[in-house]
């Protein structure tokens, strides 16, 4: 177990090695799964690891720094607005006039003529969110019933689900104490596209079960796993993984490890005030 002084200084150095890729490839087309292979981050948890040192998401700080680079370049050199494009990776002077202006509000002919236009910036929102010191627990392998599901994450029919793999409890008798609701978001909807994004709804189980059309049976690996309590609106999902991987992961004495996260449903969404659920959030850890 490393430092905890030095865990985020672990990552920074891996970080180091993408950011230096990307600086000398400016020019040309920058692929995800070589960053991805370069930095040797688990590859589970690639996207947001890099979205919690860089505070934006993989693509945003590419774009971004192609974007800052050409306004740099517009600012303190005489090139052509063809060269400017070609030396930051746009295609056409078209390319970068359009996501210029995307950016930062003006022309990137306009701004060459107005040098002492203040270039914008967006603050983030920041939203308190009601989360516990974690807990660091070695969990055993589970087993587990599941459903299997596709698409935005707002859009799946999750009711749907867990009535489907509650209807094979009752076909297969397979009802004990200690059934826990868990979710298996398996991608990061800043970098998959909304159809291709999956997810899992599992119901663990302490019977042994039988696949059954759509619904399929595994066993969720043991571990050590860090284990957040976190009360509120799903909808703040996306800001509470934000805190967990910006805040705490990097301020840590852990690493993660190659292992989806887990969310397990505590509370019933019909029954309970939308500011009160309760929700628990597994993160793979060593």
């Amino acid at each position: 177990m490393k430092m905890k002084q030095t865990n985020k200084a672990f990552y920074q150095e891996r970080l180091n090695i993408i950011i230096e890729y990307i600086n000398n490839n400016l020019d040309s087309a920058i692929d995800i799964k070589t960053l991805a292979e370069i930095s040797n981050f688990s590859p589970f948890h690639f996207h947001r690891i890099s979205r919690a040192l860089l505070g934006e998401p993989i693509g945003a700080y590419i774009s971004r720094t192609r974007i800052e680079t050409a306004a740099k370049i517009i600012r303190y050199s005489d090139l052509d607005m063809e060269s400017v494009a070609y030396s930051v990776g746009f295609e056409t002077p078209s390319s970068l006039s359009k996501k210029f202006k995307s950016h930062f509000g003006i022309s990137p002919s306009a701004y060459r003529k107005n040098k002492s236009y203040t270039l914008k910036t967006v603050k983030k929102m920041d939203i308190t969110l009601n989360i516990k010191k974690p807990k660091i627990l070695d969990i055993e392998e589970q087993r587990c019933i599941y459903y299997r599901m596709q698409g935005a994450y707002q859009t799946l029919n999750y009711s749907g689900a867990w009535e489907k793999l509650w209807g094979q409890v009752k076909e297969q008798k397979l009802f004990t104490k200690g059934i826990q609701h868990i979710g298996l978001p398996h991608d990061d909807p800043k970098v998959t596209n909304d159809d291709k994004i999956r997810y899992n709804a599992c119901l663990i189980i302490h019977k042994d079960a039988k696949p059954s059309g759509d619904i399929g049976t595994k066993t969720l690996k043991g571990g050590k796993f860090a284990v957040f309590l976190y009360q509120g609106s799903y909808k703040y999902f996306e800001q509470v993984y934000n805190y967990l991987f910006n805040d705490w992961l990097l301020n840590s004495e852990y690493e993660i490890r190659d292992e989806p996260v887990r969310e397990r449903y505590i509370s019933h969404p019909d029954r309970v005030a939308e500011e009160k659920l309760k929700t628990e959030f597994y993160i793979p850890v060593k």
